[in-house]
């Protein structure tokens, strides 16, 4: 699992994104990816997989 923090999640548009720590790099997240609920700033891990504009963050859990 890769760690990373939440940039911005919109809970009414139900996306956002999420920062990786390694690598500094930003992935997309739908609210279908998520195990806990999230807010801007949260520390959280997460899985990615190839979604249909690239990679998306799921499995998403806050730390």
């Amino acid at each position: 699992m890769k760690q990373g923090k939440v940039k911005f999640y919109n809970v009414d548009k139900r996306y956002g994104f999420i920062t990786e720590n390694e690598t500094e790099k930003d992935y997309f997240v739908h609210s279908t990816g998520l195990v806990d609920q999230i807010s801007d700033g949260d520390d959280v891990t997460f899985d990615l997989i190839e979604g249909k504009k690239g990679l998306n963050a799921v499995n998403v859990k806050k730390v």
